[in-house]
Formats: structure tokens, sequence, C-alpha cells
């Protein structure tokens, strides 16, 4: 599939890689679509690439050492993933699986420092993914130290209402497919506590839950929820 320069070149990553750079980038990377359900790697396979989202939404997850899976990060169009050689990993830390059906730029790990050389975008975005990544971790592990579900699974919701939420309806729709069990994977609880949570939030006229969807009908009065402050 042919790579559209002009396309690419609006990402805030390329937008100021001059065109001779761009062009030596490009015809060493492809086009992968992935299809809803399909993974782009796995964890703990060897990372011979590294990616960055065109089209769509992808999950992360990792198994843990007791065999419980989380998702430790949504990736969102635009953003860099699967970078392991950055961390100096020989293998991916997660499983990258497509949410929607999406596309991905592909380039080889050896090209990472290449990338790195001719483009400081590139170099700030992926320090600014790794430490949004951290921060996120820290927030969900400060989340489930001291607040009680209906908070986790609040700021989990608000959280992608925002970055990936569509306004229609009298509400924000999460824009891709999110099912009970990904909400539990993300603040670590059970699917169980989820419905029990979104059930009763359904009748409170905050949220409206249908199968692999959620829309915000109160995003104020969700927003005082997962602070604390709803009477």
């Amino acid at each position: 599939m042919k790579i559209d320069k002009t396309t690419v070149k609006s990402l805030p990553l390329f937008k100021d890689m001059n065109d001779a750079d761009l062009d030596v980038f490009l015809d060493h990377a492809s086009i992968r679509r992935v299809a809803q359900g399909e993974p782009v790697f796995k964890q703990a396979q060897q990372a011979d690439n590294f990616f960055l989202l065109l089209n769509g939404r992808l999950k992360v997850t990792q198994v843990t050492g007791d065999g419980q899976q989380v998702i430790v990060r949504v990736v969102h169009p635009g953003e860099l993933f699967g970078f392991a050689v950055a961390l100096q990993r020989p293998d991916y830390p997660g499983t990258a699986q497509a949410a929607i059906e999406s596309e991905v730029l592909v380039w080889p790990s050896e090209l990472w420092s290449q990338l790195i050389e001719c483009n400081g975008r590139a170099a700030v975005s992926a320090i600014q993914t790794m430490g949004k990544q951290l921060e996120d971790a820290h927030t969900r592990i400060r989340e489930m130290s001291t607040q009680e579900v209906e908070r986790r699974v609040a700021h989990a919701i608000l959280r992608l209402s925002l970055l990936a939420g569509r306004k229609g309806g009298g509400g924000i729709e999460i824009a891709f497919p999110i099912s009970r069990q990904d909400i539990a994977e993300m603040t670590g609880t059970t699917l169980h506590t989820v419905s029990r949570v979104l059930s009763a939030w359904e009748a409170q006229g905050l949220v409206e839950c249908g199968r692999q969807k959620v829309i915000v009908r109160d995003l104020d009065g969700l927003s005082r929820l997962a602070e604390g402050t709803r009477g």
C-alpha cells in the first residue's frame, strides 16, 4: 500500500521533518491494516519493529505473573507505540490489539536511532509518551491504593471520554468499543463490580451503556463522583 506523504507530514511527529529526510524514512516504512481484535504484536514477542498509529484505536494489555490481564494503555491516532528498542528491551512488554479496524506505520527497530537523529520531534514525542505512561501508571497505582472502586471507574471513563470521546445524542460517546471487562481490567477490579457500578449510574442518569458502548450523559455529575464531592 502506498504511503500518502501529505497525510504523514500533517502528523505532529513529522511536521518539522524536511521532505528529503521524510522521503528516506518513508522508504523504509510499510502500512499495515489491522482488523478489529487482531494483535499488532504480542507480549514477549521479539521486538523487530516500532510503530505509529495512523487511524483507529489500540488497547495495550499485559498479563501479570499471576495470570491477570490488565489494560495498561490505549493508543490514539498519531501516537508512537511498540518502541521497545528505546527501552533497550529485546521483546515487547505487552500486547497491542486493535479495538477497531486500524492502520499503523511500521519500521524496523534498527531505524530507531536514525529517526531520533534526523527528527528531534520524534525524540521528544518518545520521551513524552514514556513520561505519560509513567504518569498514568503512578496515577492508577495511587487510585487503586487510595480510592474506592466507584471513583476509580469514574476516573477511567472520564479519561477515555477526554481522549476518545465524540459529542452527540445528548452525551459523549467513547469512540471505540469498550466493554465492562475492559473497564475492569483498567481499574483493577472485577467484571461483576463494574457491572454493578455502571447499572447504578445508568439508573442515576450519569451514563448509558450498551454492548461494548459507553455514553457519558452527565459529565459534571461523573466528574464530581470521581473527585468524591458528589452528594
